[in-house]
């Protein structure tokens, strides 16, 4: 650059730091103002490339070295990708300094005097604005071309950078590619920000996969296509359905299906379910592998928002599940004995005995069935148990009516033809409603559905065929639907909200899930779910708890309880201070109570109460501790419900 083009550089620095307009990216124009406002480097003074001594260098490729191994055949195969271009790729740690570099070795004079070298720092504060270490403080890919740079010395250079992050989102490296010389307009970047950017994706996904070998792992992407060869995301689910990991852009789609900030991943997504991201759990996940076409791997964000997914199977089992208590007999139905599928819902409840009675009968049919009941208490699981008795190898596909927007629910429900719409693929798309034929639509949340897509729902089920989106010629149909709700419909049909013919297709018969707080099995309920924590057990008082608690998030609550408290168990036995708050609140409530406001005491407190003590030896002390309380409310608590040691 002329004396003249580099004061005019220097000028255009200072101007835009004071907040002068300026047509630069605005990463540019934010990376100069830190440079002169935080970093207090001067444009006018020229830096030459600093390349870390021998020793220090060591230090950063070992605490890299794993990254490096990952990441060495992706580099590779890259720098042949630009081959004959004068490319250079630099890796470079946290820090912004290159802990692995492949180049052309006839250059390597002019490269290290350009700082594009093994051992290299790029960090802003030392070299001011440039790819690598901007990238390091936006977190986001970039391209830092020619007079983009601070520093004068670097302006020749043209310079596109990716983030790689590490499984937990922190940022772990930068992967740069940089040129010497290069085309004027930086607009001649755009392909090889891509490549660098789509290396820096696949290093990542390499690299989950590598920590996450017992882990199922959950591949993304917006479009089936590419979706089981060149994945967008990814996410890594520990034996219990909870997130151990992540890419970066399955980190950002999670993300931002719950609203929340992907720079903040410790406390806002690992150690979470999947569940409350996705409308997907541990059962749900054999149905994402590629023994599925990879268009009806759809799955619903909570934001309403869909995504394909594949699931990878860990090589060994998730939980070495013992074989689960036998439950207590019921009585089979009038034809004989239940199906193993649906014996396996009760332990001996009269009303769920006589609900998987009727289920039994209707089974075989093609009757619509409406499952009602409340959140939780295992709608969708009772559909599949009836969609077995039918016969496994059929599909069964679930939607969840609430989580998808109206712009993406009918082409999801009814597919596409080629070219039906803007952004529809060549090839068409089939469409849930037809990757179901031959099996079970269950169709959760109907309550939820638009009233344009239930009049579209109506005619399909009336005409048992369906006409995709842009389509001519219609499909056939042979389905069974299934169908669920919480909600009353026939208050929503009161109100104008659902259609009554709809209704009548869908409820031909109703199945109602009792809620768990009216179930006489839930203590076998509590042992069977004991099965799927990996061997917990539980202690008298956890157990007098749950118990005595009213669940009102049903099944879904218990489970969750039963996890948390086998999570922070020691030894395995599940005590009553591992389990949640929620469970908890109400004991320490009724132990604190002033005498004033107690009533006689209900049987399920005083057995609280005894199992608590029972459980701490009728040491009083620790039972006091144990229920956030002092020992005279305990001893006071022991005389107005009866309770004594036994002799």
């Amino acid at each position: 650059m002329g004396l003249g083009l580099g004061l005019q550089h220097i000028k255009e620095i200072e101007t835009v730091a004071l907040g002068a307009a300026s047509p630069r990216d605005a990463a540019v124009r934010q990376s100069w103002q830190r440079c002169i406002e935080t970093y207090r480097l001067d444009p006018a003074r020229a830096c030459e490339a600093y390349i870390l001594p021998e020793t220090r260098l060591r230090e950063h490729r070992q605490r890299s070295e794993e990254l490096i191994r990952t990441a060495r055949s992706g580099l590779e195969t890259l720098h042949g990708q630009m081959g004959g271009q004068g490319y250079v790729l630099l890796l470079s740690d946290a820090q912004g300094v290159t802990v692995d570099f492949v180049g052309d070795p006839t250059f390597d004079n002019q490269l290290r005097r350009a700082g594009l070298y093994l051992g290299s720092e790029w960090s802003e504060p030392r070299a001011g604005t440039c790819a690598v270490g901007s990238c390091i403080a936006i977190g986001e890919a970039l391209t830092i071309h020619q007079s983009d740079h601070f520093d004068l010395t670097h302006t020749p250079l043209t310079c596109s950078a990716a983030p790689i992050y590490d499984t937990d989102g922190t940022l772990a490296a930068v992967l740069d590619i940089s040129a010497l010389r290069s085309p004027e307009a930086k607009v001649s970047q755009a392909l090889v920000l891509h490549l660098v950017s789509a290396a820096a994706r696949r290093i990542e996904l390499a690299n989950l996969m590598a920590r996450s070998r017992g882990d199922w792992v959950i591949r993304f992407s917006r479009s089936p296509d590419f979706l089981d060869v060149d994945p967008e995301g990814a996410v890594s689910l520990d034996a219990s359905g909870r997130i151990s990991g992540f890419t970066h852009a399955g980190h950002k789609f999670l993300a931002e299906a719950v609203g929340a900030p992907w720079r903040d991943p410790a406390t806002v997504l690992l150690g979470r379910p999947i569940g409350d991201f996705l409308d997907l759990d541990l059962d749900g996940l054999p149905l994402l592998t590629r023994d599925r076409p990879s268009e009806t791997r759809l799955l619903a964000a909570r934001d309403g928002n869909g995504v394909f997914a594949h699931a990878i199977a860990p090589p060994r089992p998730i939980v070495a599940k013992p074989a689960p208590r036998a439950p207590v007999p019921v009585p089979p139905p009038a034809s004989g004995a239940l199906p193993a599928a649906l014996s396996a819902l009760t332990g001996g409840d009269a009303a769920m005995a006589s609900l998987l009675q009727k289920a039994a009968r209707l089974a075989p049919t093609a009757i619509p069935i409406c499952l009602q009941g409340e959140t939780g208490t295992g709608k969708e699981v009772l559909a599949r148990a009836i969609h077995r008795c039918r016969g496994a190898q059929t599909p069964f596909v679930a939607l969840n009516c609430a989580a998808l927007p109206e712009t993406l629910i009918e082409a999801e429900l009814f597919g596409h033809a080629p070219g039906a719409f803007t952004g529809a693929g060549p090839k068409g798309r089939r469409g849930l409603i037809e990757a179901a034929n031959g099996g079970t639509l269950f169709l959760d949340e109907i309550g939820d559905m638009p009233l344009l897509l239930q009049s579209r729902l109506l005619r399909v089920l009336s005409e048992r065929e369906i006409v995709p989106v842009g389509a001519r010629t219609p499909v056939p149909l042979n389905l069974r639907v299934l169908s669920a709700s919480h909600r009353d419909l026939g208050a929503l049909v009161r109100e104008g909200r659902f259609r009554e013919d709809l209704l009548y297709r869908l409820n031909a018969a109703t199945l109602r899930l009792p809620a768990l707080r009216e179930r006489s099995d839930l203590d076998w309920l509590i042992d069977r779910l004991l099965t799927e924590t990996g061997g917990a057990t539980l202690r008298p008082d956890a157990r007098a708890a749950l118990l005595a608690h009213a669940w009102p998030g049903n099944i879904r609550e218990l489970r969750n309880a039963l996890e948390v408290g086998a999570a922070l168990a020691e030894g395995g036995a599940i005590g009553l201070a591992d389990l949640p708050d929620a469970i908890l609140a109400p004991i320490s409530a009724a132990a604190i109570r002033p005498d004033a406001e107690k009533d006689e005491g209900e049987p399920g407190e005083a057995n609280t109460l005894r199992a608590v003590l029972a459980d701490c030896r009728w040491n009083v002390s620790e039972a006091a501790r144990r229920l956030g309380c002092d020992r005279t409310t305990v001893h006071r608590r022991m005389r107005r419900l009866g309770v004594a040691p036994p002799h």
